[in-house]
């Protein structure tokens, strides 16, 4: 059955910031085997309001057929280089010359692409009744491509901690993103991945 996928916003002016909250305050996520992500929960117990109404970035969520919670992603969009050895392919370096400017010194290309910047399923949610992650990303790729068609654009890219199994699920068919730099965070060290693909 598909998910239906309300703006965060939309759902605060139908029942109200109050109700919302209370909903969202029982969203878990977990980014291995019984290992709680904070971050994501935080943003969207926290965060995910206010930064929608200051347009900041876009937080989508994907309720299932029983009106619950089963996900949800914040897409944003941003600037970034993308180094041309990261482009495997003469195929990755045509579509990437479509949409981004190429810097000969920095050997890299600059283009304003969609970030994922927030993403995650709901494991409060039984797993035999839980949204798949590869049922999410389409929903969340199906928003982009809405987007597509209005402002054009078509590199998405997002970052994932340094965890195997989420670079799995990341790199794996369907989703088919491709690791092109990584950086550690000033504010607590963690190693990040960044990952990006094509529309």
């Amino acid at each position: 059955m598909k998910n239906n996928i309300i703006p965060a916003m939309d759902m605060v002016k139908m029942v109200g910031e109050d109700s919302i909250k209370e909903i969202l305050s029982d969203f878990s996520c977990e980014y291995s085997e019984g290992l709680q992500n904070n971050e994501v929960e935080q943003f969207l117990q926290n965060n995910a309001i206010d930064f929608s109404r200051r347009k900041m970035s876009i937080t989508y969520l994907v309720l299932d057929n029983k009106s619950r919670v089963a996900g949800y992603f914040t897409l944003t969009h941003k600037p970034i280089i993308i180094p041309a050895v990261a482009l495997k392919s003469k195929t990755g370096i045509r579509k990437m010359q479509r949409y981004a400017k190429y810097d000969e010194v920095l050997d890299a290309y600059s283009v304003s692409a969609f970030l994922i910047a927030q993403f995650s399923k709901n494991y409060n949610i039984p797993s035999d009744e839980r949204i798949s992650g590869t049922d999410l990303m389409k929903d969340a790729l199906s928003v982009i491509e809405e987007i597509q068609t209005l402002v054009g654009g078509g590199v998405v890219f997002l970052e994932s901690e340094d965890h195997s199994e989420l670079l799995d699920f990341y790199t794996r068919e369907p989703n088919a993103f491709s690791p092109f730099w990584e950086r550690v965070s000033d504010d607590d060290g963690i190693k990040y991945i960044q990952l990006m693909r094509f529309l």
